[in-house]
């Protein structure tokens, strides 16, 4: 499919089938989610990929309900790191480096910059920051499943305490940001057969 006809096929599926999405293509999706943009390319997020049936069912009281977390082929959570600072910046500049054959001091100018940007904020807004950045990572992942024919529904409803804690994110640097259900749609999910409801251009695209 092209890309419009990805968008187009692809919905918040509401049931999924007990079909499970291949291992090879479930790496080449969250290979393509890594490469998604992010501010200053710092991906300040990891992606939890949790496939097991008992930790979803652990998972399951902090979804409000939406049994499609343990139903699906695989639970996709994105979540935000939750020590952000200096240490955010090191990491990117390390990697920085070895990929681009600069030496530290080459990068002190970039890494002083980035590191006075994050000074700038409060704890509360750098974590508000990291969140926006896994969300931007999200919609690289949608389209890209939908290229895929690889059905998701993301979710915000959840709670986040409940899921850091049964993951155990806090362990890792790591807060949920939002999660995301991946499978194949089940034939009877009627929300399949309903059109797509999406305002026009002309109301939505604003030209100046």
């Amino acid at each position: 499919m092209n890309p419009v006809e990805a968008l187009n096929w692809r919905y918040a599926v509401k049931k999924f089938t007990n079909d499970k999405i291949p291992a090879s293509q479930l790496k080449d999706l969250l290979n393509m989610t890594r490469l998604s943009p992010s501010a200053y390319g710092l991906q300040p997020y990891a992606l939890i990929v949790v496939e097991s049936a008992d930790v979803r069912q652990q998972l399951l009281p902090y979804s409000y309900g939406q049994d499609k977390i343990a139903e699906s082929s695989h639970l996709i959570v994105f979540a935000a790191h939750s020590e952000l600072g200096d240490n955010t910046v090191d990491r990117y500049i390390d990697k920085y480096a070895q990929m681009t054959k600069q030496s530290a001091s080459e990068l002190s100018g970039f890494s002083a910059h980035m590191k006075s940007a994050l000074a700038w904020m409060t704890n509360e807004q750098r974590q508000q920051w990291a969140h926006q950045q896994a969300y931007i990572a999200l919609g690289n992942f949608l389209t890209c499943a939908a290229l895929m024919k690889i059905d998701c529904c993301p979710m915000s409803g959840f709670d986040q305490n409940g899921y850091d804690s049964v993951l155990r994110l806090a362990e890792k640097g790591l807060t949920s940001s939002v999660i995301c259900p991946i499978g194949r749609r089940h034939p009877d999910d009627q929300q399949a057969c309903r059109p797509k409801v999406r305002f026009d251009y002309d109301a939505l695209v604003l030209e100046v």
